[in-house]
């Protein structure tokens, strides 16, 4: 007994170590204090002519002239609530806080407020209603006339004069019209209306999901549970098939264009001809590895011609539309990772390519367009490290590049209309947060935000950012967090932190190393938290992203396990307190990593976790695995119930009861195989959750995961 409350004391000690300094509280942990988010300005933007920004503070918006350095203020919110008051139309009620505004003019911004579109003329102080915003899901607002396009149900409406007019409906259960859910937001897919540039058509998408398997999901709250029953199609099982229909807002007629067979196929990048003429789609084999860009004719929809083909062994993942240049509406920018790495390519409307834009083992992560006289355009990249983001200038003629944010870290840029200035917002290792204006040429013009440390008042560890060679000599970047007070002659029990998928970087040149407050919160508790990104994750070109395909798990892993005997070397870390926690492709991980490693685990925490891929969805599940009958092998080596008979750790498995996208037949499928093999594993499930928990429900989360840990932590000592 006496050696347990000394061991209590010892946690307890290293936790109120720094009592002078602030303690990382559960609500700190989920971003319910503002004071410790990185300050910032609100509603930042460029005015669309001249060289003026705007805005908001203390409720009131300002002007800044970046070429004579003169501030003034437009408008406050009082202002605006002073019309509302004389209003003779209709009745307003005020405004609690100054809105988003756009700039529609130099001399006019619009903005919403209960349910209506209003446009502002500041130098008059007046306004008008622009038009009602409908109800509705999916709201996507025109280009021109500020119409909005919505759906209600299953069924596709828009606004126009005030009216409500329906573009589709449905034909029964299974039928959407317009649903942002195509191809499950695979594909960079955010929406499913597409206005196009004058407001004379809308293209929008056609989902039939009703051959698709119902599956099932329980509402707990009513006293006769529910069944609320979704669809969803597994890895090699009959998906949803989808086509794009055209809407002509003036003869009210609809097209659907001839996207052709297979059925089963994906419609991705969907882009307007800037001439309202054509449409261009990418389609994409069901196996996503061919993808041809169409062009079609909104007319007839017929196809007018395959611009061009890409095909790749593993997989193409097309997820950006077409960006036409301005002056020559037939050029167009198109990315692509043809070459194994994330480019810009120069076509024509006719499907020739004029030229490669960008070019080298780096990735372009963002085009931000061409200068008024397309002689440059500019781009955010990975060019000085794949942990990095950059801005950097391109000269059209001769490719020439220059660097345009001249400290290291994570910069985004906005860029002044006609590309002269562009607003930079960056942070890294050593800034929480700067705004600069900066000019094309990359010199600074103005500070507009200072770096504040907000967590000076905090007991914050070291962080370490480095990396650790992999069996084929890749660089993996780590993030290692010492507790504060960090004393090497003692030893630590680590908590390692473990996502390993595609589509997520968690380590980068940024605030606190992509660290979140809960990662410094265990610091603070007196672990050495640590974090790995393995091959398979994203921004490292396509040789380090698809070297996973068909074999889930197994590289991923191994690499992992670099991280672990890196630590395992270090004199300051208890070999025998390992704990690994993860959610998702990170509950995957954390599970295989205990199954595969079981004598270097203490104990995992697994939340929402892929168990056997063939529960898996289409979409992401056939790109990186095939189907289950293309890749027996595959499945086979990467489903956990296999490994499940080597559990020696200590497992929690949490998983949300409505979860839609890893759906709770993967734990519980693990839970049973353990019944049946005699093995002991902890469980909880949070009811009514999706695929995670969220809002205060989280601190119950973090509760759990922690008091589980250190039990186990404690438990050992004992023994």
């Amino acid at each position: 007994m006496k050696k347990y409350l000394s061991i209590v004391c010892c946690l307890l000690a290293t936790f109120f170590l720094f009592g002078q300094s602030k303690d990382f509280t559960l609500e700190d942990c989920i971003y319910m204090n503002s004071d410790i988010f990185p300050k910032s300005m609100n509603n930042l933007s460029w005015m669309p002519t001249g060289n003026n920004f705007s805005y908001v503070e203390n409720d009131t918006l300002f002007k800044y002239n970046v070429k004579n350095g003169e501030k003034s203020v437009v408008v406050t919110k009082a202002d605006i609530n002073n019309c509302f008051k004389t209003s003779t139309v209709t009745v307003i009620t005020e405004l609690k806080r100054f809105p988003n505004i756009s700039w529609e003019t130099e001399k006019s911004f619009l903005f919403t407020h209960q349910k209506k579109a209003y446009r502002f003329y500041p130098e008059s102080r007046t306004y008008e209603v622009v038009c009602a915003i409908p109800e509705g899901n999916n709201p996507e607002k025109s280009n021109v006339n500020n119409y909005y396009a919505y759906t209600k149900g299953n069924d596709l409406f828009f606004t126009k004069d005030g009216k409500e007019i329906c573009v589709a409906k449905s034909e029964g259960e299974g039928i959407l019209y317009g649903s942002d859910r195509v191809h499950r937001s695979e594909f960079g897919i955010t929406k499913g209306i597409f206005w196009s540039p004058a407001d004379n058509y809308i293209a929008f998408y056609r989902m039939d999901e009703s051959m698709v398997t119902d599956y099932p999901l329980v509402d707990i709250t009513e006293r006769i549970a529910e069944e609320k029953p979704m669809k969803y199609p597994m890895a090699g099982m009959t998906s949803h098939q989808v086509t794009l229909g055209i809407y002509d807002i003036n003869s009210g007629e609809t097209v659907y264009l001839n996207t052709g067979e297979p059925v089963d196929q994906y419609l991705t990048c969907i882009s307007w001809d800037p001439n309202e003429k054509f449409v261009y789609i990418g389609i994409l084999n069901r196996e996503q590895n061919h993808l041809k860009l169409n062009k079609y004719d909104i007319v007839t929809g017929s196809l007018v011609k395959t611009l061009f083909e890409e095909t790749d062994e593993q997989y193409v993942e097309p997820s950006m539309p077409l960006a036409f240049v301005l002056k020559d509406k037939s050029k167009f920018i198109w990315q692509s990772r043809r070459d194994g790495w994330n480019h810009l390519y120069l076509y024509d409307t006719e499907g020739n390519m004029i030229k490669q834009l960008t070019k080298g083992e780096w990735e372009v992560t963002d085009f931000y367009g061409f200068s008024p006289k397309e002689d440059y355009f500019f781009i955010q990249s990975t060019m000085e490290s794949p942990i990095q983001r950059n801005i950097y200038s391109i000269k059209a003629g001769n490719m020439q590049i220059q660097r345009l944010t001249t400290e290291h870290g994570t910069h985004g840029a906005i860029f002044s209309y006609d590309k002269s200035y562009f607003i930079d917002r960056y942070s890294s290792t050593d800034v929480t947060r700067i705004i600069n204006i900066v000019d094309k040429k990359g010199k600074l013009v103005k500070t507009l935000l200072k770096d504040t440390d907000v967590l000076a008042d905090y007991a914050v560890g070291n962080i370490t950012l480095g990396t650790i060679k992999s069996d084929d000599g890749s660089d993996l970047f780590y993030r290692m967090i010492t507790p504060p007070g960090f004393d090497k002659t003692k030893q630590y029990p680590v908590f390692y932190y473990v996502y390993g998928g595609p589509h997520l970087q968690m380590i980068t040149d940024s605030w606190n190393g992509g660290a979140g407050f809960w990662d410094l919160r265990w610091a603070q508790r007196g672990y050495i938290v640590f974090s790995l990104d393995n091959r398979g994750t994203p921004y490292r070109g396509s040789e380090f992203e698809q070297c996973i395909h068909r074999n889930l798990g197994t590289l991923e892993v191994d690499d992992q396990m670099k991280g672990v005997s890196y630590l395992c070397s270090l004199p300051y870390v208890d070999k025998e307190k390992f704990s690994v926690d993860g959610w998702s492709y990170g509950g995957f991980m954390t599970i295989s990593l205990l199954l595969k490693h079981p004598s270097y685990f203490l104990t995992g925490v697994a939340g929402g976790p892929v168990i056997d891929w063939k529960y898996y969805e289409v979409m992401y599940g056939e790109r990186y695995m095939d189907t289950p009958e293309e890749n027996p092998e595959g499945y086979e080596t990467a489903s956990l119930l296999n490994y499940a008979d080597n559990l020696a750790s200590n497992l929690m498995i949490i998983h949300c009861t409505t979860d839609p996208v890893v759906v709770w037949q993967n734990s519980l499928t693990f839970i049973d195989k353990c019944i049946k093999l005699g093995k002991q594993v902890d469980y909880f499930v949070y009811p009514g959750h999706e695929h995670n928990v969220r809002g205060k429900d989280r601190m119950h989360l973090y509760q759990k995961i922690e008091k589980y840990i250190d039990e186990k932590i404690i438990l050992k000592d004992i023994q």
